[in-house]
């Protein structure tokens, strides 16, 4: 671990691009566990100890990427890697739903996520435009709360259906529910996490990141659904995107759909 984690050149140079390496200085090197703790002691600022996690979690996918599927990368790429994830990172909400809706008490009483159907759909258009539509609905398919979700910089349409999914993952594990079913049309995402099968170089460490959620919420399933069926969470998608991006956070997405359908 002191090797991977803070003696290679590697580990070295992202510490230094993250601008931390200055914390580790003169802090006990010779075990892993009594550096982080007491680097962790020093760090004050949220966006310092987000970057901390994010150096940790690439060094260990990197060198994971490196061992089990034999690929290789230079500085270059693991700096873009990280800068990307601490950008996206940083942006998640804190103690909130993801797209800043909260978790109110009559929707987890009332419900308290037994049975409820989380519908989800990305949507793209040229110039890095993307976004995730999420709805949650009752057994009784009853729409409850719908949102809209940004995705900067993201142009591959497979990998937006993947974060959108994410998204609606991380908005029901906020409410504290653990009965959930998710109902997508991205066959391709849905079969491999079902099979586990996190082995895609394009999907990287996102697909991981789910498949681990999965495993770790036996309420959780995710199944297929074709378009038709997902016609809600699609439609959703689309009036994100049309109102990216200057999409405002206080949009009525949940009125507005049930106008629509």
């Amino acid at each position: 671990m002191e090797h991977l984690f803070l003696d290679c050149p590697v580990a070295r140079a992202i510490w230094d691009y993250a601008g931390l390496a200055h914390l580790g200085e003169g802090l006990p090197r010779y075990t892993f566990p009594l550096f982080l703790k007491r680097l962790l002691g020093l760090i004050h600022q949220p966006n310092d100890f987000m970057a901390v996690v994010v150096v940790l979690w690439r060094i260990w996918r990197s060198r994971n990427w490196v061992v089990f599927e034999g690929k290789q990368f230079g500085f270059s790429a693991l700096m873009r890697q990280f800068r990307q994830q601490y950008e996206e990172w940083v942006r998640l909400p804190v103690d909130r739903a993801p797209g800043g809706v909260q978790a109110t008490p009559t929707h987890h009483e009332t419900v308290r996520g037994h049975g409820v159907i989380c519908m989800w759909d990305g949507a793209v258009r040229s110039g890095s435009h993307s976004v995730g539509g999420l709805v949650l609905l009752s057994p009784e398919r009853e729409v409850l709360l719908v949102e809209g979700v940004q995705f900067p910089g993201i142009d591959d349409p497979l990998v937006v259906e993947l974060v959108s999914l994410r998204e609606a993952v991380l908005w029901c594990q906020s409410f504290g529910w653990e009965d959930i079913t998710f109902e997508g049309d991205a066959k391709i995402i849905i079969d491999k996490i079902n099979l586990r099968d996190a082995r895609d170089s394009r999907l990287g460490a996102v697909l991981d990141e789910i498949i681990h959620i999965f495993a770790g919420n036996p309420g959780f399933s995710v199944r297929f659904v074709g378009r038709r069926s997902n016609r809600v969470a699609h439609l959703v998608a689309r009036k994100a995107l049309s109102l990216f991006p200057t999409m405002s956070r206080s949009f009525d997405y949940r009125t507005w759909l049930v106008s629509r359908v």
